[in-house]
């Protein structure tokens, strides 16, 4: 039988696409090993985020080859997408696949042609592929791809192509077929989700209206969304959900209106800190995370205390920090004033503790609580306890022998938290 291994770097539709690749290469008759010395195929699905992404990529694709010079070496991914005239003149890449085609990599392998890319930015139709991944508690599904945005640390929309859409119908059959086969949550993913259906005339809350009323999954989440695809509709909607898990990934990107202009970001940060208020009134206990960039080209000392006051005084529960890496094609990498690695690290470093003080602090409000809470199918592999998610996306710990609650959803009430473990008990 022929192998294969997987490596995954990146966002979650990264990672969904490759489960998805990896499900058609077992349903292919390969089997999936552990190590790369064992594997006849070694795909990496790669990033290209960052210069730093291309750089890790790069060594993990020699490493591969050195490793095991017989097998063959398969790049896909943003960074295939963008730098394809580029990759083949490296001795350890055998293919370079598109992010496009990479959900059907066995069509290419073995042919004559070594690189296949499409022109993304010519594609209107968005890829609709199933995937259901039983060995996950949660499900997830990709209902759009693409970016639109051209914001000026970013290279994504060039790797990934203008928005494109998923149907109503296909979103509604795909979660009604998780439920059947007994998923209690999805997970709506994308590349910009709350672009989703600008192609149709349609709104993120278009669609959420049709998953409320014609699904019967019993938990959704949804993935990252700008500030301004969040709007006072939207939010009622979501209030009044029994479906709904209040938890918000915000894209901010920062918190000093002149880098948020630099950066081509279209709102300000006086409006979302009101938005950040707004949602904590209306939901109980809600999970705010966000997106921030340290040291993007031409941030001050001045400038960045004001990013750093503006985190502190705002409701979020977790902050996502990474210093800026230029990358060449977007407008950010040719800007001047560009801020020294150590200073991008120092102030990534700062936001970081503040993600750390706020997110405990939110864990000690949820202390005393009753959660509903998804009962993952593995045990924590390190002390062998139960352990399930919130609806408001906290992960707790039950000590328990059963073994019947595996994919249930249990009440739970959060008793202590301790060397970063939060504990619960079932009522």
């Amino acid at each position: 039988m022929r192998t294969f291994y997987i490596h995954t770097m990146g966002c979650k539709s990264n990672q969904f696409e490759s489960s998805i690749i990896e499900e058609n290469l077992k349903n292919n008759k390969l089997e999936k090993v552990s190590k790369i010395q064992d594997a006849d195929l070694y795909i990496l699905n790669s990033c290209s985020v960052t210069h730093k992404s291309d750089n890790e990529a790069l060594y993990l694709l020699r490493a591969a080859k050195h490793k095991n010079p017989a097998n063959i070496v398969v790049l896909t991914g943003c960074f295939a997408q963008i730098e394809k005239d580029e990759l083949l003149k490296y001795d350890f890449i055998d293919y370079v696949i598109g992010n496009d085609e990479k959900l059907h990599i066995l069509d290419y392998i073995n042919s004559n042609e070594k690189c296949i890319v499409s022109d993304l930015m010519k594609m209107s139709d968005f890829n609709a592929v199933e995937l259901i991944d039983t060995s996950k508690t949660r499900a997830s599904l990709k209902i759009q791809d693409g970016c639109d945005n051209r914001c000026a640390y970013c290279i994504i929309w060039k790797a990934r192509g203008k928005s494109r859409s998923a149907s109503i119908d296909f979103i509604v059959e795909q979660i009604n077929n998780f439920s059947k086969i007994g998923f209690k949550e999805v997970v709506l993913t994308g590349i910009h989700i709350g672009q989703w259906g600008k192609e149709f005339g349609l709104t993120i809350l278009d669609l959420l209206k049709e998953i409320e009323t014609k699904t019967n999954i019993k938990r959704y989440r949804l993935g990252s969304l700008n500030p301004t695809e969040i709007d006072t509709e939207l939010l009622k909607f979501l209030q009044e959900s029994d479906k709904f898990c209040p938890h918000f990934h915000l894209s901010l990107q920062s918190a000093n209106d002149k880098m948020l202009h630099s950066m081509n970001r279209f709102y300000k940060t006086e409006d979302y800190l009101k938005q950040i208020e707004q949602i904590n009134s209306m939901f109980e206990l809600p999970f705010l995370g966000s997106d921030i960039i340290a040291g993007f080209a031409g941030e001050t000392d001045e400038d960045f205390e004001i990013t750093r006051s503006n985190l502190e005084k705002s409701g979020l529960v977790q902050i996502h920090t990474f210093p800026y890496s230029r990358r060449n094609g977007t407008v950010g990498a040719y800007m001047d004033n560009q801020v020294p690695d150590d200073v991008k690290n120092e102030r990534a470093s700062i936001i970081k503790t503040i993600s750390k003080n706020k997110y405990e602090e939110f864990i000690q409000k949820n202390i005393g609580k009753i959660h509903e809470v998804l009962i993952e199918k593995r045990r924590d592999k390190h002390n062998g306890n139960l352990k399930g998610i919130t609806r408001n996306y906290l992960t707790v710990q039950i000590k328990s022998d059963r073994e019947d609650l595996y994919n249930t959803l249990q009440s739970v009430k959060i008793k202590n938290y301790e060397d970063g473990i939060i504990y619960g008990e079932f009522l």
